[in-house]
């Protein structure tokens, strides 16, 4: 656990001495800002951070990737992935190492958004129970969004591939779980329609936490990790 730890926080570091992690928080600072103006600071409109947590999971699958891209490439590009791997620390610890330094910078990127929270505070009364629900949707599909890209991570030592890869296996999952599943009907579309993020995150905005939901995300975010861990370790063999 202390590797582990000493791992995470490297990567939490990490992100903050390079300009990328930089832009990412300005962004997503700024578009959950312009967001949050437009579609909740309006007159008639309930004080609700609904609007904006939809938007944010949409959000979350342009800046994850973007998180999640360098965990392993770039270590790999420069050569320093392999002087790690030789320490006394296993692939599981460098791997949740990594990955929890992402969940720990995507928990502070969210943290930004309590300012709109206050603003809502200050203006009206708003239900803290459908925040919260929506809050704890938020972080478990970033850290899902996060454990894909660092698999595709761990397996190239190209950014922009890691990037595009997560990306585009979160559009036709997408794609596959909504329009798809319409265009295909029963009896398959049952079967596409448990895989849809879309709906899942709907409830947590309704301020629904569902233990099924939860299983969802944290298994297929665990099953990634796993094979993660085994690209790790295949690096040891190469």
């Amino acid at each position: 656990m202390r590797a582990v730890l000493a791992i995470a926080s490297r990567e939490l570091s990490a992100c903050f001495r390079t300009s990328i992690g930089w832009v990412v928080l300005a962004l997503y600072m700024l578009l959950s800002g312009l967001w949050f103006g437009l579609q909740t600071l309006q007159p008639g409109e309930p004080a609700s951070m609904r609007a904006l947590l939809d938007f944010s999971q949409w959000l979350l699958l342009m800046v994850a990737p973007a998180i999640s891209m360098r965990l392993f490439a770039e270590e790999i590009r420069t050569g320093t992935l392999a002087p790690l791997m030789s320490t006394p620390v296993s692939d599981w610890a460098i791997v949740l190492g990594k990955y929890f330094g992402g969940v720990a910078f995507l928990f502070v990127m969210l943290s930004t958004t309590l300012i709109h929270v206050g603003v809502l505070e200050i203006v009206s009364a708003p239900d803290y129970g459908p925040l919260l629900a929506g809050y704890t949707g938020l972080l478990l599909l970033g850290g899902f969004y996060l454990a894909v890209g660092t698999f595709f991570s761990s397996l190239t030592k190209n950014q922009v591939v890691a990037f595009l890869a997560t990306l585009f296996f979160f559009l036709i999952l997408f794609f596959a779980s909504g329009p798809g599943a319409q265009q295909l009907g029963a009896p398959y579309d049952k079967v596409l329609f448990t895989l849809s993020i879309q709906l899942r995150q709907a409830d947590f905005a309704k301020g629904v936490i569902d233990t099924r939901h939860v299983v969802f995300f944290v298994s297929w975010s665990a099953l990634f990790i796993a094979a993660s861990v085994a690209a790790t370790e295949s690096r040891r063999w190469r």
